[in-house]
């Protein structure tokens, strides 16, 4: 399944910088980055559920947001991308 995982961490202490960097290292090991404070993780339930529970974890629920989004089938799904980064389509032929 695709889930998608969106953020915003308050940033103006010290502390809300480094849930910040806490964040983003939790959804680099797992999905990809398609914009500053959005991933794309293709993954199972279990692992969406660990996912969500470091998430969670690193941020502070009184001054943060964090949203997940779980697309189960993404049959006809459509994505729209405009700009210089192109995300990688982990379901087209891969070429060695």
């Amino acid at each position: 399944m695709l889930v998608i995982v969106c953020y915003d961490v308050n940033t103006e202490t010290r502390e809300g910088r480094r849930r910040l960097r806490r964040v983003a290292k939790v959804c680099e090991g797992t999905g990809q980055r398609v914009q500053k404070s959005v991933f794309e993780c293709r993954i199972d339930l279990m692992q969406m559920e660990a996912l969500e529970a470091r998430l969670v974890a690193a941020v502070n629920l009184e001054q943060d947001c964090l949203r997940l989004y779980r697309l189960p089938n993404t049959q006809g799904c459509e994505v729209r991308e405009h700009g210089k980064f192109k995300a990688t389509d982990f379901d087209a032929p891969l070429v060695l």
